[in-house]
């Protein structure tokens, strides 16, 4: 049995607007100039306290930020305007996996559990997902412990598990577990950050991604000694 984790923010959800704008609202409740769109982007991935640590340094009001995106988000999330949309081919390749017998799926996310049960709950997602790892469950990424608490509860090698993401902290999350670090060049992080993070395999496409996968799931599982 195999393991496949995705990430979810700019690898199954095209969310950089909402992102984007979420941001640009908490920084305006704190009269405060919002970072650039490409700095935005850049901390897609880690957890909110984090990600604002990043863009605002550790002195600013970190957890206030947080909460000031919690807030803008849940309203901005209820204009159509604001949807997140699959990624090209992301459903159907879900779907693909989903129907095999050799292999287990989860989600490794920088986002809260609340909203990755809106994402199950929106694509009909209840029940495909063996283990759903999250801000409220572990440390932020690149900390591994996401993966690692995943190949525990599941009984999963490190052999045997693969990381799906777009940015460098996937990468990095996925070498610190032991796990196969898998890139995609549609999300919110240049090709050469995910490189430099030591991605195994970078691909543009969910049709490319389908052969890796296939790859993956061919070779022998793990056996310890």
């Amino acid at each position: 049995m195999k393991l496949v984790l995705f990430d979810v923010d700019g690898t199954l959800v095209d969310s950089q607007n909402i992102i984007v704008a979420s941001i640009r609202g908490a920084y305006q409740a704190f009269d405060l100039e919002p970072p650039s769109r490409e700095r935005s982007l850049s901390i897609v991935g880690l957890s909110l306290v984090e990600a604002f640590t990043v863009l605002a340094g550790p002195k600013a009001p970190v957890e206030a930020l947080a909460q000031a995106y919690k807030d803008a988000y849940n309203i901005l999330r209820l204009d159509p305007a604001n949807d997140a949309p699959l990624f090209p081919g992301a459903s159907e390749c879900i779907d693909r996996l989903k129907a095999r017998d050799d292999v287990l799926l989860g989600l490794a996310t920088g986002k809260s559990r609340r909203g990755v049960t809106l994402l199950i709950e929106t694509h009909g997602w209840e029940g495909v997902f063996a283990t759903t790892k999250t801000a409220d469950d572990a440390p932020s990424k690149p900390h591994p412990a996401m993966i690692l608490q995943a190949m525990e509860e599941l009984g999963i090698a490190p052999d045997d598990t693969m990381m799906i993401g777009d940015s460098s902290f996937d990468m990095s999350m996925a070498r610190a577990a032991g796990a196969l670090p898998v890139g995609v060049s549609w999300g919110f992080q240049p090709v050469a950050a995910l490189n430099e993070a030591g991605a195994a395999r970078i691909v543009d496409s969910y049709a490319a991604l389908e052969p890796v996968l296939d790859a993956f799931l061919a070779k022998p599982s793990y056996l310890p000694a």
